[in-house]
């Protein structure tokens, strides 16, 4: 009695298959599966890399995005939701994008001072103008030394605060030597470069 059954069903289970197959290559031509649609493009997957010609307006919504997320962020850690590199990540990135900002308010006037130069030459504006422009410039450049002049200073801080956190971590045998030791090295790294 086995031996009926055994190729029935068999034969059975393959037709079933067969037309499962078939039912969904008809579906796939009609619409794409959940699968066949890429996901949407998250905000933090973004690069963060500073933007070559210095684009103003995004400058300043990234530096508004930046100070949004770290507004909170002190009462999040006090509540336990952050951890406390967390929020000093998130007020580095407020100092590192105002610093990006300031040195492309920068850029942006050197390039009106050559082309208000070249103005000059032509007759269309007067010396004083010209004068005006260079003073704001000045003070521009002033700014953006000072403002990354702060970051430097953060970085630094960041990365000191770090060795110490990763050499806790050790003491207390929840930390590896290796992070310590890429704390050590970044730290130098960013000696190296404020002594430059």
């Amino acid at each position: 009695m086995a031996r009926i059954f055994a190729p029935l069903v068999t034969g059975f289970a393959l037709a079933i298959a067969a037309w499962g197959a078939d039912q969904s290559a008809g579906s796939k031509s009609e619409e794409p599966d959940s699968f066949d649609v890429e996901p949407p493009i998250l905000k933090q997957n973004l690069s963060d890399e500073p933007l070559p010609n210095g684009d103003l307006a995004r400058l300043e919504k990234q530096l508004e995005r930046a100070k949004q997320n770290a507004a909170g962020a002190e009462r999040l850690y006090k509540i336990g939701v952050l951890a406390k590199v967390e929020v000093e990540q998130r007020l580095l990135k407020v100092i590192r994008c105002e610093s990006e900002l300031a040195n492309a308010r920068v850029a942006r006037a050197k390039d009106e001072l050559a082309e208000k130069e070249s103005q000059l030459a032509t007759g269309e504006i007067t010396r004083d103008e010209l004068e005006s422009i260079k003073t704001a410039l000045a003070q521009l450049t002033e700014a953006a030394q000072a403002a990354t002049t702060k970051r430097e200073r953060a970085e630094l801080e960041a990365a000191e605060a770090n060795l110490r956190r990763q050499q806790k971590f050790l003491k207390l045998g929840i930390g590896q030597k290796s992070d310590v030791t890429r704390a050590e090295e970044k730290l130098a790294d960013l000696k190296a470069q404020n002594n430059r």
